[in-house]
C-alpha cells in the first residue's frame, strides 16, 4: 500500500478554464477582500467523507487556505441528505464545490450546464467500488423476500435521482422487471424510507451508503440485494462550478490538496478516522468502519476510466426518470486541476490512474473488541471465526466483526452474514440469493446460523 504523506505547502493551479464573468462570493472587507467559498456535502454519505465529513473535521481545508496567504478565505459548509438540494444550490449559483454520487452527478452535470456560471466540471472521485457494492436494497427483518424478483408489484421507498435509484433500476431490469410499471417506487428521502420500511408501508428500501448498513446494524432490516451483483463500478465524486474556479483556481487547488490529505488520513488511520465521522455525523462507528475500514470503499481521486467508461453507461438513466438535457461526459469530466494537485505533492497522477487495487486492502476478516482502539486482522472467515470463539472463551466483549462476502467479495458485518459450513471451511454470504447460488453448485455445502458457526469452528 503506497501512502502519501500530507503536506502543507501547496502550489496554485493556473487559471486555465477561460469562461464568463465571475459567479463566485467576495466581499471586501476593512482588513481587505474576502473570498468565500460554499461547499455542499452529506456528512452521512461516508462515501464522500474525503471531500465532506474528514475534510472538514480535520480541518484541512482551512490548513490549505490559511497556507496561501494574501486573501483571507471563508469557508461555508452546508449538509444535505442526499445530491439533489447540492445541485439546485448549484444551479442557483449558490454552492461552489459539491460532492455527491454516480447518479446525482449525472443530473447535476445535466441540470446546470445550460447557464455558464452554474456550469459544473467533475474533477475528482472521492471514492468507489469496482463491483457496485455502495448501494443495496434491504427488506424488514421478517421479509419472505429471497431475491429481487420477489419485489415485482410491490412498494419500494428510494430516493429517485440517488445512486441507490439508479442501482434498483438496474437491478429490476435485470430481472426483468419494468421499473416504472412493474414496482411502485416512492420518492423518499433516506431518513421516511427507513420509517416506511420499519413500519411496513413499503417492502424494501434501496439507498446508498451507509443507510443498508445503518439499518442492518440497528437490526430494522436485512441484506435482500447486493449492489455488487451488477458488477458495475459505483462511486462518488467532486463538481466544482467552472466559473468559480476559473476566478479562484487557488480555492479549487486547496480543496484538492485537502481531499488528498483526508485520503491520506483515512488510509493511514482507518479507524481513526471512522471515529472522528462517526462524532461529526452522529453514525454509530462501527457502521462507518463497515464502508471506511479497510476492503470497504476504495478512497482513490483519480479520475479512473473505468468508472468514467461506467458513468457513461448511466446516462441512459438519466433518459428513464425525466426531461434531462444531453450530456457529454467527456467534456463533464476534467482531470486537469486534480493532476496539478498530485504534480505540486511530487505525485504521479498516471501511476495512481492505472493501480485499481484498494488504497486499503481488506483480509479475510476483521475483528474489534470492546474497549480496544486497534483491531485484529485474519487470514479469512473461518479464522475470524476462531478469533470470535476464542476472545468469548477469555471474557471478552466482541464489539464487531466483518468478512468479505465469499462470492462478491463485498465487506459487511459478520453476525449479519448468511453462513455456509462447507467441510471445515466457513463462508459467509451478504444476502439468501447468494447462498443459493453456492449451494446449488456445491451440495457439499450446509447453511448454518452465525452463532452455529462460532461453536463449531475449531480453534
Amino acid at each position: 500500500m503506497k501512502l502519501h504523506p500530507a503536506r502543507l505547502a501547496t502550489a496554485a493551479i493556473a487559471a486555465t478554464l477561460a469562461l464568463t464573468a465571475s459567479g463566485c462570493s467576495l466581499e471586501n472587507t476593512g482588513g481587505g477582500d474576502t473570498v468565500k467559498v460554499v461547499i455542499g456535502y452529506q456528512s452521512k454519505t461516508i462515501n464522500t467523507v474525503t471531500a465532506g465529513t474528514l475534510l472538514k473535521a480535520k480541518g484541512f481545508l482551512a490548513q490549505r487556505l490559511n497556507a496561501l496567504g494574501g486573501k483571507k478565505y471563508q469557508v461555508e459548509w452546508q449538509d444535505y441528505d442526499t445530491g439533489a438540494p447540492i445541485t439546485a444550490q448549484m444551479v442557483a449559483e449558490k454552492i461552489d464545490i459539491g460532492s455527491m454520487g454516480d447518479y446525482p452527478l449525472l443530473i447535476n452535470g445535466s441540470r446546470t450546464q445550460a447557464n455558464e456560471r452554474a456550469k459544473t466540471e467533475l474533477v475528482s472521485i472521492t471514492g468507489y467500488n469496482p463491483k457496485g457494492a455502495l448501494n443495496m436494497v434491504v427488506v424488514a427483518p421478517d421479509s419472505k423476500a429471497q431475491t429481487i424478483n420477489d419485489l415485482a408489484g410491490q412498494k419500494i421507498s428510494a430516493s429517485v435521482g440517488s445512486a441507490g435509484h439508479g442501482t434498483l433500476v438496474q437491478a429490476l431490469t435485470r430481472a426483468g422487471i419494468d421499473p416504472k410499471s412493474g414496482v411502485e417506487v416512492l420518492n423518499q428521502q433516506p431518513q421516511i424510507g427507513s420509517s416506511a420500511l420499519e413500519s411496513g408501508q413499503v417492502a424494501a428500501l434501496s439507498q446508498f451508503v451507509a443507510w443498508p448498513g445503518l439499518l442492518v446494524f440497528q437490526n430494522k432490516a436485512k441484506l435482500l440485494y447486493d449492489g455488487a451483483e451488477l458488477n458495475v463500478p459505483t462511486f462518488h465524486g467532486v463538481v466544482a462550478r467552472r466559473d468559480y474556479a476559473a476566478q479562484h483556481p487557488e480555492v479549487l487547488d486547496a480543496f484538492l490538496q485537502a481531499q488528498l490529505d483526508a485520503t491520506d488520513f483515512i488510509h493511514q488511520h482507518p479507524l481513526e478516522a471512522a471515529q472522528v465521522v462517526a462524532d461529526s455525523a452522529g453514525l454509530a462507528p462501527e457502521v462507518v468502519y463497515l464502508y471506511n475500514g479497510p476492503g470497504g470503499t476504495s478512497f482513490d481521486t483519480t479520475l479512473k476510466p473505468s468508472l468514467i467508461s461506467a458513468f457513461k453507461g448511466d446516462v441512459q438513466y438519466l433518459k428513464s426518470i425525466g426531461d434531462f438535457a444531453e450530456l457529454d461526459i467527456d467534456k463533464f469530466v476534467d482531470p486537469a486541476a486534480l493532476k496539478q494537485a498530485y504534480q505540486a505533492r511530487g505525485l504521479n497522477y498516471d501511476a495512481e490512474l492505472a493501480n485499481t487495487a484498494n488504497p486499503l486492502p481488506g483480509s479475510g476478516g476483521e475483528l474489534w473488541l470492546s474497549g480496544q482502539n486497534t483491531t485484529q486482522p485474519t487470514a479469512d472467515a473461518t479464522a475470524l471465526l476462531a478469533a470470535i470463539k476464542q476472545a468469548r472463551a477469555q471474557g471478552k466483549t466482541v464489539r464487531t466483526a466483518y468478512v468479505a462476502d465469499a462470492e462478491l467479495g463485498t465487506r459487511w458485518f459478520a453476525d449479519k452474514a448468511l453462513w455456509v459450513r462447507d467441510g471445515d471451511t466457513y463462508l459467509p454470504f451478504t444476502t439468501a440469493a447468494a447462498v443459493q447460488r453456492y449451494l446449488a453448485k456445491h451440495p457439499s455445502g450446509v447453511s448454518i446460523s452465525f452463532e452455529q458457526a462460532v461453536n463449531e469452528v475449531r480453534v
